[in-house]
């Protein structure tokens, strides 16, 4: 700690939490420095010459020299490679036991001395050197990792490792969990690190909150998913590729990844964006659907202070006509800060709150911290010291770290007692009230004015009983403190499904909950990176996710505020939330203007309930995102691949935010098909490129033509069916999934539209044939006597 970090430290915490922040940095610089001994001498190794296989179902394992590989393909066609032993299990990725081998799938000799696995869907190759290879079918080379190279301590220890990886020149990369500079990854070196930004972020900050690494890349030849299963800290270097003009040579894109220890595995999966994404979900568990309150329009502020203002705010959505579904209790709503308590000078009869709220419709929704206030007669300190609950040093004892209670504690998430512990306690945040949790400051934070906000690197873990460090446990801990709550939630209330969503995760949390974007800047850039952030997650598993909209620091201006919140409208986590001093986020606060375009988005967004509700269980069923780039159904379209300021909402609607100040008119790349303009009714035809009017009253929204979807019918809040006239010649069609309560399958009714003699039919289609909707029926669009489209090849 020098003098400049000290000043950093008062500056940004305050006098006394400075103090405290620096001594805690210096406490973990000491413990690093006894605990992590330096690496010292290291030998370098790389795989050698093949030796030998062995094969196995669905593969087999091929010897060289210096290493041996594990690879076979599953039933349902995804590729597992792993060296040194390294096998699919123990994972925090996957879901269940890892998928059935193919047994109609063999290893055999290939050509130069390699060998390969020939199966329905792939084909995988590996050189003589230890190069993998994996294939289309047809024999297209998808992805090509390079030879692995090792440096292994002298004294012992866990060995370093890089993995090289080649793609085609076309291709664009995706993923990575949650980057504000996506959807589409540059070329530039990414962190595999969760990590508290030290306050609000932009889209040049990295890493953030949910570090991946899953990487998504769309090439002509194909789309495949390749996930490094490792949890430890690396970094992905990427290079888009470049194709040869004329008859010079393609140079194809490039993936290094390296990675600080831990095993050297990988899962691929190969196809169509839908088929890549239902294999992945397959693998790493199936989103779970939030409850369909939860779908609806939230609102935070972090320093609502009392219950008073809470009313107040709840009467003013009321007294406005704007709907409201959720309200969320930042940290000011508990006893000094600690969690799992109540400040009951301030909110004097939270159960009370909560039961008035809630007849009104509007449910309280929890924030819950994993820093537990090392105090002694704190009751969650002292049950969780007595059951030896708390991460610990080298030596046996708790580690101690700065958060806003004061010196802190962390529970130790990856002990399946422990998670057993603390979810026992949400009992108490239900007897509040509280119909929800969010989980925040779990990457885990700990204040420190320089370098990560994070726990000693030796703090020890329990890692499922395999024993460990915080080298390895740092990425999962936040998907662990989310399992924790997720099954604590089920347990408690097993007749409801339970409500969360964590700022920090790792690949698999999407079986516990979603997220959202964090603190994110108020600002037109942080409007972008709100877009960015929702698109990647989703491609990596995470269907539900959202910004906090209006941005998390700063006051945004009313245009600012307005486009945040249409754009939030569109998106599965729709929530308005500020940080103390940023100002505020009601609606009615921007101006009589403003608030009456935010109840128009306000009732769209409640209008389209039953479509999020359809979508959010189509997501568990197939595991396609709610939200998805306008590449979806059209990888090889490369005007699409780099389309990143518009996306598909479902497979029916087209959103088109606007992303600048000032502007009134935006282009609109369209995929293939018939699209309505869902205001006006004008239509145009893609492939092509639009300029589309975007008044401040609202943001662009397209319809397919053909499409069917759910609505809400009347004031009783029946779902209706929206249709969308198919095109002459074309069909369309759409599904519906109602709610229900948790463990029941829900029913999936699938419709199908056409036009039969210049009027647009409807029929609901099921094993037993084709019926006429029992649901209302509202017909848009007017094929024959549409205006003519602005397209533009």
């Amino acid at each position: 700690m020098d003098g400049r970090g000290l000043a950093r430290a008062v500056r940004v915490f305050g006098t006394v939490r400075g103090l405290r922040a620096a001594r805690s940095a210096w406490r973990r610089r000491r413990t690093d420095a006894w605990g992590l001994p330096p690496r010292g001498r290291e030998r370098a190794r790389v795989p050698g010459v093949v030796t030998g296989a062995e094969p196995s179902p669905g593969g087999g394992t091929v010897r060289f020299a210096r290493s041996e590989l594990r690879v076979a393909v599953t039933a349902s066609g995804v590729v597992f490679w792993g060296w040194d032993g390294a096998g699919p299990e123990p994972s925090y990725a996957l879901a269940g036991a890892p998928p059935r081998p193919d047994p109609r799938a063999e290893l055999e000799p290939d050509k130069a001395g390699g060998w390969r696995i020939v199966s329905e869907r792939v084909t995988v190759a590996v050189s003589r050197h230890g190069g993998v290879e994996i294939r289309t079918p047809g024999g297209v080379v998808l992805r090509r990792d390079l030879p692995p190279r090792w440096w292994e301590p002298a004294g012992g220890g866990p060995a370093r490792w890089l993995q090289r990886s080649e793609v085609p020149a076309d291709a664009r990369f995706f993923g990575l969990g949650g980057r504000a500079s996506g959807p589409r990854l540059r070329d530039g070196a990414y962190r595999l690190w969760n990590t508290d930004p030290r306050g609000s972020f932009g889209p040049g900050d990295d890493p953030l909150y949910i570090t991946m690494p899953v990487q998504l890349v769309v090439a002509d030849a194909g789309t495949h998913l390749a996930f490094l299963d490792n949890s430890w800290e690396g970094r992905v270097t990427l290079r888009e590729g470049e194709e040869g003009a004329g008859s010079g040579h393609d140079r194809p894109g490039t993936s290094e990844v390296r990675m600080a220890g831990g095993p050297l595995r990988c899962w691929v999966v190969v196809g169509t964006p839908a088929r890549v994404l239902r294999g992945w979900t397959g693998l790493t568990g199936a989103p779970v659907p939030p409850p369909s309150w939860a779908l609806g329009p939230q609102h935070a502020r972090w320093g609502f202070g009392s219950e008073r203002e809470v009313r107040r705010v709840v009467a003013g959505y009321r007294e406005r006509g704007l709907p409201l579904s959720a309200l969320h209790l930042d940290i000011d709503h508990y006893d000094g800060h600690r969690v799992f308590t109540v400040d009951a000078e301030r909110f004097p009869d939270l159960p009370r709150l909560a039961a008035d709220l809630r007849a009104e419709g509007v449910r309280l929704v929890s924030i819950v911290d994993p820093a537990v206030k090392a105090e002694p007669g704190n009751a969650v300190y002292d049950a969780g010291a007595a059951a030896g609950a708390f991460v610990r040093d080298g030596r046996g004892r708790a580690v101690r770290g700065e958060v806003w209670p004061g010196e802190c504690v962390y529970p130790d998430f990856t002990d399946p007692e422990v998670r057993a512990w603390w979810g026992g306690l949400y009992r108490e945040r239900l007897a509040q009230g509280f119909s929800g949790v969010w989980h925040d400051m779990n990457e885990p934070v700990s204040f420190t004015p320089f370098g990560d906000m994070t726990l000693p690197r030796s703090a020890r873990h329990h890692l499922e009983g395999r024993g460990g460090d915080h080298r390895e446990a740092h990425n999962v801990y936040g998907l662990a403190m989310a399992r924790a709550g997720y099954e604590a939630l089920r347990r408690l209330r097993p007749r409801e499904r339970p409500f969360l969503f964590s700022r920090s995760g790792w690949v698999g949390m999407q079986r516990y909950g979603g997220t959202w974007s964090g603190d994110v800047a108020t600002g037109w850039p942080g409007l972008r990176a709100s877009l960015s952030l929702v698109l990647g997650l989703g491609l990596c598993g995470v269907p539900y996710s959202g910004p906090d909209v209006g941005g998390f620091d700063g006051s945004p201006s009313p245009e600012l505020f307005l486009r945040w919140f249409q754009l939030g409208a569109y998106l599965p986590l729709f929530r308005t939330h500020a940080a103390i001093g940023a100002g505020r986020r009601e609606p009615w606060e921007f101006g009589p203007q403003v608030l009456g375009h935010a109840r128009a988005a306000l009732l769209e967004r409640e209008r389209l309930r039953p479509y999020f509700v359809s979508l959010a269980h189509q997501a568990r069923l197939t595991g396609a995102p709610y939200v998805r780039p306008l590449w979806w159904e059209a990888p090889g379209d490369r005007a699409l691949r780099d389309c990143e300021d518009a996306f598909l909402l479902g497979d029916a609607l087209l959103v088109a935010p606007v992303l600048e100040r000032g502007s009134d008119r935006r282009a609109v790349r369209l995929p293939r098909g018939l699209w309505y303009d869902t205001v006006s009714g004008a239509s145009y035809e893609g492939p092509g490129q639009v300029l589309l009017d975007a008044p401040l009253s609202r943001i662009p929204v397209l319809a397919r033509a053909g499409s069917v979807i759910p609505v809400r019918a009347g004031e009783d809040g029946r779902t209706g069916l929206e249709v969308w006239a198919p095109a002459p010649g074309r069909g369309g069609g759409g599904a519906v999934v109602e709610d229900g309560p948790p463990g029941v399958r829900p029913v999936v009714e699938r419709y199908v539209s056409r036009l039969v003699g210049g009027l647009v039919a409807v029929e609901r289609v099921s094993d037993a044939g084709s019926v006429r909707p029992e649901r209302p029926v509202r017909v848009r669009g007017g094929v024959a006597a549409r205006p003519p489209g602005r397209s533009q090849p």
